[in-house]
């Protein structure tokens, strides 16, 4: 039975590498999916480029499992050597452009649904969500769809994990700073300028420590990562702009850390967006217990995905590597996505 659920998933995935899907233009890759639930005769919905679907036998009292991954890509970087548009199979390796991130964790989420889709008697709810927009933190993506859907009890996100269970994730935070000051010839200027408030600035975010640490994220991280000032040697800016990335562990919310920084700098602070926060579920929730007697092992992990938008407990799960993400030549092995319907399988059958 998996060999042939394998079979199908990874011709599934071909079909997506070989169709473009950046982030905002995935209609084709939604058209996919739809076609292949209508194929192996799942009922489904689509809002936007969002696919998703209740199982058959979808019973309101009951209490509902989301089960999600993305098809949308970022942009392949320059370091490709192959066409990340075309599907390849060396070595049994799948290369292309999103394989690896999320497409593996996607079709193996998909074939795990048709499995359980028609059965009877289960003590959860099935929800199926493919969605958009994930790598750009799109307003058509999964916060859109979240109104649309029943109440969620826990989530599966599918993102590659080397199939270990992330229970606990880090929240984004990304800042905007701005240090004023007079702009003047470089000759002649005195005192405090825009440069040197920012410097003051930059070294307190380079070593400021925060005082509560995680045992699954560790610590809060915050990593100047842009800064621009000044056009020409001698003159002196009235400006200088600089980027923070923060990575926000799960004893603090995005506000909290917000008010910390702006408690300690002397710059103008502007937030993106306070919506990503991290996001977590507990150890002895029965998924995770579940997952541990399959064998898996439990950790925290520092990248975001469309967990931060969800507002219910979330583990995070699925084939392939977190470190080939957005890298030149992306791939995923053919094993790995039959290992990850095995695995969500065997996991969902322990409490279903």
């Amino acid at each position: 039975m998996i060999n042939e659920m394998g079979k199908q998933a990874v011709e599934l995935l071909i079909d997506l590498i070989n169709t473009p899907s950046l982030s905002g233009e995935e209609d084709k890759t939604a058209s996919i999916i739809e076609r292949f639930l209508e194929r192996n005769a799942v009922s489904c919905k689509r809002k936007d480029n969002n696919i998703w679907s209740l199982n058959q036998n979808f019973d309101p009292s009951k209490p509902s499992i989301l089960l999600n991954s993305h098809h949308d890509t970022v942009k392949p970087n320059k370091g490709y050597t192959r066409d990340p548009f075309k599907a390849s199979i060396e070595d049994g390796k799948l290369f292309g452009l999103g394989s690896n991130d999320a497409g593996g964790c996607l079709v193996a989420l998909i074939s795990t649904f048709i499995h359980f889709y028609q059965k009877k008697d289960l003590k959860y709810n099935l929800v199926l969500l493919a969605s958009a927009e994930e790598e750009n933190s799109g307003k058509n993506g999964i916060r859109s769809m979240i109104p649309l859907m029943p109440v969620i009890d826990f989530a599966i996100v599918g993102e590659p994990t080397l199939l270990d269970l992330a229970i606990a994730e880090k929240g984004l935070l990304v800042l905007d700073c701005y240090a004023h000051g007079e702009a003047g010839h470089a000759a002649h200027m005195r005192g405090d300028h825009a440069i040197n408030k920012a410097m003051r600035a930059i070294n307190w975010f380079e070593t400021y420590t925060f005082p509560k640490v995680s045992e699954t994220l560790k610590d809060t991280k915050m990593t100047v990562t842009q800064i621009n000032a000044g056009s020409q040697h001698n003159v002196v800016p009235a400006t200088c702009h600089f980027v923070v990335d923060i990575r926000v562990n799960d004893h603090y919310s995005n506000k909290e850390v917000l008010n910390i920084v702006k408690d300690h700098v002397s710059v103008e602070v502007k937030e993106r967006s306070l919506n990503l926060n991290s996001s977590s579920i507990p150890g002895d929730h029965e998924i995770v217990q579940a997952g541990i007697k399959l064998g898996r092992k439990i950790y925290g992990s520092p990248t975001l995905s469309d967990q931060a938008n969800l507002n219910c407990p979330s583990l995070k799960l699925g084939p392939g590597d977190s470190l080939r993400s957005h890298k030149a030549d992306e791939f995923i092995f053919e094993k790995e996505i039959y290992e990850g319907i095995d695995l969500y399988i065997k996991l969902l059958e322990q409490i279903l």
